[in-house]
């Protein structure tokens, strides 16, 4: 299984950014799809999951109620829509594939949200 992030860029605080994550390879093997951003200087943090094979997601306590983790079967695609962004959101944003015994990180995309 093979996960690739895009789609990070430049925004104004208030604004709204979409990233998304290629999953391809072994798709079967996988149990859920997590978002992770690391903000320079700080650890590395959970932002949400949505399982693979169900509709059921669960989100960090910084981020609910902004941002939405729907995907796209059709196309194997996890998305991460990011709505009222804040400058603390500044972060590399990372997705990875859970598996049985076993996680996956895909490479990392630089969101910068200006204030």
């Amino acid at each position: 299984v093979q996960l690739q992030a895009f789609g990070g860029g430049l925004v104004q605080a208030g604004g709204s950014l979409t990233l998304s994550c290629a999953v391809s390879g072994r798709t079967s093997l996988l149990y859920g799809v997590a978002w992770f951003r690391r903000a320079p200087g700080k650890d590395r943090e959970f932002v949400s999951n949505i399982q693979w094979s169900g509709d059921s997601t669960l989100y960090g306590d910084s981020v609910k109620g902004r941002f939405t983790t729907p995907r796209d079967s059709a196309k194997n695609t996890v998305y991460l829509q990011m709505n009222n962004l804040k400058p603390e959101d500044t972060a590399v944003y990372y997705c990875a594939g859970g598996l049985l015994n076993n996680i996956l990180w895909g490479q990392g995309t630089l969101v910068t949200v200006s204030s």
